[in-house]
């Protein structure tokens, strides 16, 4: 059990990636505050993960507004006590030529995929200084390594998160606060599926491992990351791409 005694929370906890990090992180020990917009997912899962007893909490969070996240993390403390772990996931895309693109549709990506993830990070910092260290991770991209036609404000704000992530390592080593990112490469997901199958074989192609990734090898990677098994790691981006950035 990692995560034993441990008390997390998950941003984009009830759908995709963080569904799977949740799922993981309960079945490793801990306690975990689901946030998300999507109430009914998150609701569903709460419902299920707590049958045998009070094991996850789901809060309404637009991680763009910073009363909503701080109210995130002090639900974390108030419900189980502390908070040791914080999962930056949530996030969006955009796909639009750059010099097509709304300059509106820049802000709201940058907004959430960098804003939210320094918004949290700063309330749950303040909160893990006060139980003597924690840690946190955040989720990258492939394309915050490279870049990618069509994508500005993704790859950007995937490419920002990387260096903030580095800066807060070194900023809070002093207070026992680890600060990591994981960058996945192309995951296997609902929407993926979607794709026809020629789009989809061209992403597999780009994966010298031969195939997508699956949901439960980034969340995996997530909780290695967010125990102690990684006590010596912050600053670190860890790729879970399947080769993809090696190229």
């Amino acid at each position: 059990m990692k995560l034993a005694g441990k008390v997390a929370v998950v941003t984009g906890g009830a759908s995709g990636i963080g569904e799977f990090t949740v799922r993981e992180m309960v079945e490793e020990g801990a306690k975990v505050v689901i946030a998300d917009l999507n109430d009914d997912l998150g609701s569903k899962l709460v419902e299920e993960l707590n049958q045998e007893e009070p094991q996850v909490a789901y809060i309404h969070v637009d991680v763009t507004k910073e009363d909503q996240v701080e109210n995130m993390i002090e639900l974390a403390v108030s419900e189980f006590g502390k908070i040791d772990i914080l999962y930056n996931n949530a996030g969006i895309g955009s796909l639009s030529p750059s010099a097509e693109l709304p300059f509106e549709e820049w802000r709201k990506v940058l907004s959430v995929n960098l804003d939210g993830v320094f918004l949290a990070a700063k309330h749950a910092i303040k909160a893990m200084q006060k139980n003597g260290g924690g840690s946190i991770v955040n989720t990258a991209s492939i394309l915050g390594h490279v870049g990618q036609a069509q994508t500005a404000p993704y790859t950007a704000s995937k490419g920002a998160v990387v260096n903030l992530t580095r800066t807060l390592a070194v900023e809070y080593a002093k207070d026992n606060i680890r600060v990591n990112a994981v960058s996945p490469g192309y995951i296997e997901t609902p929407l993926l599926n979607q794709l026809d199958e020629a789009m989809k074989n061209h992403l597999i192609s780009l994966h010298p491992i031969g195939r997508l990734g699956k949901p439960e090898e980034i969340a995996k990677a997530v909780v290695f990351l967010a125990s102690d098994d990684a006590s010596f790691v912050t600053g670190s981006n860890l790729l879970v791409d399947g080769g993809y950035t090696a190229q």
